[in-house]
């Protein structure tokens, strides 16, 4: 059975949909059946794959409503083991529309578990926010992970996101794993950087990746192309970043008994 990793940090512009992009393809170029869930409104994960969210029917917000089962709204990508379950601004209603739905934040889960079997790994770009959607997401997942940007005040909102995951795992979701916290935007000129990749080394022991993404002009070029990274410029240090970080995710076996 496949393992389901949401990407969620409420802080926006963090690198989170950079990383559920490439490294839902790093990982897919590893011959690893993946699926990517576009459970952001502003489908920034669904337009970096290529597809148009203006013309984009059906998509998850139809599926949260029931309209469509999960296999039909299921796209194919650049990468041949590489799926993606696209959002669009609709999506910015569900939470009104649903509101008085029982169990509603059990509606992502309901439906990726249909489909579970049938992928390696399934990743969730969660929206910036510590809303519906990202309830959802996280009551769907196995695993979560936090994309943390290496500048002043980055744990700010750190603090937050892990007392919204406690509240989770108390009522949702308990057996949510958290399989580590990812270093972005690594600037080396900047020791700033260095300082608080350090400090968050020292406040979470064990659960920071030895992989730390380094701020990389290439990625955003890529994602105004539609393109991951390893498709765009397989060389560059962005796109070394996450076939580093796919290896350590593979490495961890996929699976809750390897997690701690």
């Amino acid at each position: 059975m496949g393992s389901i990793i949401s990407i969620v940090n409420q802080k926006g512009g963090v690198g989170k949909t950079i990383t559920a992009v490439n490294l839902s393809a790093s990982i897919a170029a590893a011959e690893k059946k993946c699926l990517l869930v576009d459970c952001d409104p502003q489908g920034n994960a669904t337009t970096s794959l290529g597809v148009n969210t203006s013309s984009l029917k059906p998509s998850l917000y139809d599926i949260l409503l029931g309209e469509y089962v999960g296999n039909k709204v299921i796209l194919d990508t650049e990468i041949p083991l590489l799926k993606l379950i696209g959002a669009n601004p609709d999506l910015f209603g569900a939470e009104v529309e649903l509101f008085s739905k029982k169990n509603k934040e059990y509606l992502l889960n309901n439906i990726l578990s249909k489909i579970k079997d049938q992928y390696d790994y399934i990743f969730i770009d969660c929206p910036p926010s510590l809303g519906f959607l990202t309830l959802n997401a996280l009551a769907a997942a196995d695993f979560f992970l936090v994309p943390l940007q290496c500048e002043y005040l980055a744990m700010e909102g750190l603090t937050q996101l892990l007392n919204t995951v406690r509240l989770v795992k108390q009522g949702l979701n308990p057996s949510l794993i958290m399989i580590g916290i990812l270093l972005t935007m690594f600037d080396r000129r900047n020791s700033l950087s260095y300082q608080v990749a350090d400090e968050v080394r020292q406040h979470f022991r064990g659960s920071v990746f030895r992989t730390v993404i380094p701020r990389n002009v290439s990625l955003s070029e890529a994602t105004s192309y539609g393109k991951p990274i390893i498709l765009y410029d397989i060389r560059s240090k962005g796109a070394q970043g996450y076939l580093e970080l796919a290896k350590e995710i593979i490495s961890k076996g996929g699976d809750k008994d390897g997690q701690t």
